[in-house]
């Protein structure tokens, strides 16, 4: 095993760990406006890791290559990395707001600096980002396109769920906020 294929493999087992930490440690407390989330989450926990693994499987079973060379499988996992790393920093940069669940903090405010300044949902354009390297790096477009729909999917379902409860609790601010701002890719959607 070469020290890019270990790199990936350590990267995936990260990726894995670092969300179940997350699903296991950040969700909403007693005290939360629950009942927002319409089983996002849920969504979310089926779609990703049957991304993965039908992206591995199909990259193993057929053979539509994106690119000669290994500057692809390089790619690829910097957008892994960076796509964990990114999404851990701006989950800690949302601190006690950021859940798993579609909350509403009682002292809950609108981040609007950082990432937060272009992008309304940066941690999951990171996470897509993860997805778009998983793709890339199995250097397979039928991989790709399975690597990265369906979590796009589950994600543009939650961000539909997650602005609906954002609009009823802050109203003109955010709606004023999703004017000068994009949802996943800063400038484009």
């Amino acid at each position: 095993m070469n020290t890019l294929s270990t790199l990936f493999y350590i990267s995936m087992a990260a990726w894995f760990l670092t969300e179940f930490l997350y699903k296991n440690m950040l969700k909403s407390g007693k005290e939360d406006q629950k009942n927002k989330d319409k089983s996002t989450l849920n969504i979310l926990w089926l779609a990703i890791p049957f991304s993965i693994m039908s992206s591995i499987f199909i990259s193993y079973n057929t053979h539509f290559t994106i690119a000669a060379g290994i500057w692809i499988l390089y790619l690829g996992e910097l957008l892994i990395l960076t796509g964990i790393i990114f999404r851990y920093m701006i989950i800690r940069s949302l601190g006690k707001y950021f859940t798993v669940d579609v909350t509403i903090r009682q002292d809950h405010k609108i981040k609007k600096e950082g990432f937060y300044k272009y992008l309304r949902h940066p941690s999951y354009a990171f996470s897509l980002l993860t997805s778009l390297g998983l793709g890339l790096y199995l250097n397979n477009w039928l991989s790709l396109v399975f690597a990265f729909v369906p979590p796009f999917l589950a994600f543009a379902h939650r961000i539909k769920i997650e602005e609906q409860a954002l609009v009823e609790q802050f109203g003109d601010e955010y709606i004023e906020y999703r004017k000068s701002t994009k949802k996943l890719i800063p400038f484009i959607y």
